[in-house]
């Protein structure tokens, strides 16, 4: 008798725990946290992570606690495609990520099939998304516009020219890039592709110095745009680079050195300027981080997120996604909501310079 008793309360016991256990909230982040973008996928954990210790202290969502899983897509597009099926297998709730444009819309085919809310620091792909993604960051048309733009009004008696590494990023950054300075009255002196991944540009930067190019946009990422800066230098050539939002790491001036000095680039406006984002920042900061270029657009995904959530009373599915639609949300980049599209309603993008080893606001 009294081993049945006990059985018994052995079997409640750990219904108890498996009731427990799965009323956590199962979400995720996944970028390139392997390979040579992995810095950017560091920064994609680190804001998760600590979204995820914060909203757990102020008592989770819904009064249930949030569990965060890490994916490694190592910015390929059939990594992406695995880490997706991955995470609806875990059933998450949502999904704050991908980050490159090759990897996040093919994910995001997974996510939408799966009614899986997405929401990403990817600037290009909402338009491609179902009504499950929204991105916290602005678009790669409006990256460009303000980049042509400025080159064929600052740099319009120069010779520019326009590069890109062939990834759906960099090809369509430097597109719109290239399109918008052709509007504004300026031609390039060249319109190159190079390989990613590759070490050895001095054939690029041969053609360039060859050309006299005073100008160089690259449409790409930081490792190659660091090469190729570095490579011209000892050339000889002074030639400004200029590129997008992939130069936000401080990795960018360690492939470098003083080669980078001057080198101008477009970005979000800095959320660690923000007075809402102050006490996230003294956090990652106490613990050895610095929260720079996508840390906080991370953090910022989850928090609209866990808002929305409260708000609908759900985790996820299509209450969540109409109450992400609908909302108004605080978030260490400032109030924010989204459009039609799932494109955000912030500021968009300015200039930034490198100098002395940091980047600022030019």
């Amino acid at each position: 008798m009294k081993r049945l008793l006990m059985t018994g309360i052995a079997v409640s016991f750990s219904l108890a725990l498996a009731t427990t256990a799965q009323a956590d909230i199962t979400i995720a982040t996944a970028g390139p946290m392997t390979g040579q973008y992995a810095s950017f996928g560091a920064q994609m954990k680190a804001g998760a992570e600590q979204a995820v210790e914060d909203i757990n202290a102020a008592g989770g969502v819904n009064g249930e606690k949030l569990v965060l899983e890490i994916g490694d897509d190592a910015c390929d597009p059939k990594q992406a495609v695995a880490v997706a099926n991955q995470m609806v297998g875990k059933k998450i709730a949502l999904m704050a990520g991908h980050f490159c444009s090759g990897s996040s819309i093919p994910a995001s085919k997974v996510y939408e099939e799966e009614g899986i809310v997405m929401i990403s620091p990817n600037p290009k792909f909402t338009d491609e998304g179902g009504p499950n993604v929204f991105r916290v960051c602005g678009r790669d048309d409006q990256q460009g516009l303000v980049a042509g733009t400025t080159l064929a009004k600052e740099f319009g008696d120069k010779n520019i020219a326009i590069v890109h590494d062939k990834t759906a990023y960099g090809k369509g950054l430097a597109d719109e890039t290239k399109g918008a300075m052709n509007a504004a009255g300026k031609t390039e002196a060249m319109y190159e592709a190079y390989t990613a991944g590759e070490k050895d540009y001095t054939a690029l930067v041969s053609k360039l110095k060859q050309a006299n190019v005073d100008v160089l946009y690259v449409g790409g990422y930081h490792t190659e745009a660091g090469l190729i800066v570095r490579q011209m230098r000892d050339q000889g050539m002074k030639t400004v680079l200029v590129s997008g939002d992939a130069l936000v790491t401080d990795e960018y001036w360690q492939i470098t050195g003083d080669a980078g000095e001057g080198t101008l680039m477009t970005f979000s406006p800095d959320p660690r300027k923000n007075a809402d984002a102050a006490p996230v920042v003294e956090k990652l900061r106490a613990k050895g981080i610095e929260p720079e270029g996508y840390v906080l657009y991370t953090y910022a995904a989850i928090q609209a997120w866990a808002q929305a959530a409260t708000t609908a009373k759900a985790s996820g599915g299509e209450e969540v996604i109409k109450a992400l639609n609908a909302g108004k949300f605080n978030t260490v980049l400032g109030e924010l909501s989204f459009n039609d599209v799932g494109d955000v309603t912030l500021p968009g993008y300015v200039w930034y310079v490198w100098q002395n080893g940091k980047y600022d606001y030019r």
